[in-house]
């Protein structure tokens, strides 16, 4: 094993560690806070999160030799954003996210359930998405009406280096943060003492509560999400480049790992797409059978940056909240657009799509049920009738 480890191989794996924590955390910040979490609490599930990704890339990439990155469920952290908090506070989310990754294992180990995911229209469940990612890509826009001075360097510098690194997009704009905060605002004396004070997070277990509106507002569309823009799709970048990964298990794997996470507050982890890419890309080694090892670096790079997830949040959180909002709203300007295309590109689905967005963009709840669910079931119903209405009369 060791005889196939490269310089390249660390190069990407550091790369992916960086890229995938830093172009991301943002976004599961703002959706756990919006969930009534504390610093604490969110410090800890980045902690748990950190740690899972990496002893699970670290393991399965091992043992079956394949550059199997795994990442934390963004898409899903941008629908809690969009939720108001639930009944029963935080601890029903944790109950959610516990549903959420037992119906993960469930798909790898009951295929039928797998099958049923598959069956959602694409554009039906890019169309939910979209409306999920909205209000988060609009914070950048409302980050610069709060305070241009503060607002228009993040996301000048998104836009520079978007342009010709769009990898380096996101941690160039966390860096702008970084500097506004430094320059722009007016930091407490004791700024270092409580970044260092805070630095190592503890662990804290959570204990879980299930009620009916935190499974069907917050397990059921976090599922689809994961499931549908994560998982699927981290299968299917591996089998372009000529993998053969045993899907079940890696689910299975992952929704076990969830359900352990979501004790501590943390959303879902799955299967990396962007991530997984780079780590099965020329990139990481010429020879195919040898990249295993850059997710193997990637994965001991996440348990090292979840090792320091409490100083990054207890300097980050000095910002003004719209600021962190808008980098991570810019980290979902590339998934919101490609949603977008996916949902209407089909002119036979345009109507169910865009009402399935605009359902889900609401951010309204009916029964005390999220808009997400809703806007699938709107969607759905319009596709559904479509259908009945041509179809032929007898």
């Amino acid at each position: 094993m060791l005889k196939d480890f490269s310089v390249s191989a660390l190069m990407m794996g550091l790369l992916t560690a960086f890229v995938g924590f830093v172009s991301s955390f943002a976004v599961i910040m703002q959706g756990l806070q919006a969930m009534g979490a504390t610093s604490p609490e969110i410090a800890s599930a980045l902690l748990a999160q950190s740690v899972s990704m990496g002893l699970l890339a670290i393991v399965f990439s091992a043992w079956f030799r394949m550059p199997i990155s795994i990442a934390w469920s963004t898409p899903g952290a941008a629908l809690l954003a969009g939720i108001s908090v639930i009944e029963g506070g935080f601890p029903a989310v944790v109950g959610a996210f516990v549903v959420c990754g037992a119906l993960i294992v469930l798909s790898g180990l009951f295929r039928p359930l797998g099958r049923v995911i598959r069956m959602i229209p694409a554009p039906l469940a890019n169309a939910m998405l979209a409306g999920i990612l909205l209000s988060l890509c609009l914070a950048p826009v409302k980050a610069v009406a709060f305070n241009a001075a503060l607002g228009l360097p993040i996301v000048l510098t998104w836009m520079v280096v978007v342009s010709r690194w769009r990898l380096w997009a996101v941690p160039a704009a966390l860096v702008a943060l970084v500097l506004v905060l430094i320059f722009g605002v007016e930091l407490p004396a004791d700024t270092m003492e409580q970044i260092g004070a805070a630095i190592h997070p503890d662990l804290t277990f959570i204990e879980p509560v299930f009620t009916w509106s935190g499974i069907v507002s917050v397990a059921v569309p976090l599922f689809i999400v994961t499931m549908a823009s994560q998982n699927i799709p981290g299968i299917a970048i591996l089998k372009v480049h000529h993998y053969e990964p045993p899907p079940g298990l890696l689910f299975a794997g992952t929704g076990i790992f969830s359900i352990l996470g979501g004790l501590t507050g943390g959303v879902p982890v799955n299967m990396a797409a962007i991530t997984a890419a780079m780590c099965a890309s020329e990139d990481a080694h010429p020879d195919p059978a040898k990249r295993y090892w850059a997710a193997i670096v990637g994965g001991f790079g996440y348990i090292g940056l979840g090792l320091v997830a409490g100083g990054i949040i207890a300097f980050v959180s000095l910002a003004p909240p719209i600021l962190l909002q808008a980098v991570a709203g810019l980290g979902l300007v590339n998934a919101f657009s490609s949603a977008a295309f996916a949902a209407y590109r089909e002119p036979e689905t345009r109507e169910a799509a865009a009402i399935t967005f605009l359902v889900t963009a609401s951010g309204a709840s009916f029964a005390g049920i999220s808009g997400a669910f809703w806007g699938l079931v709107a969607g759905g119903a319009m596709m559904a009738l479509r259908h009945f209405m041509q179809s032929p009369k007898k």
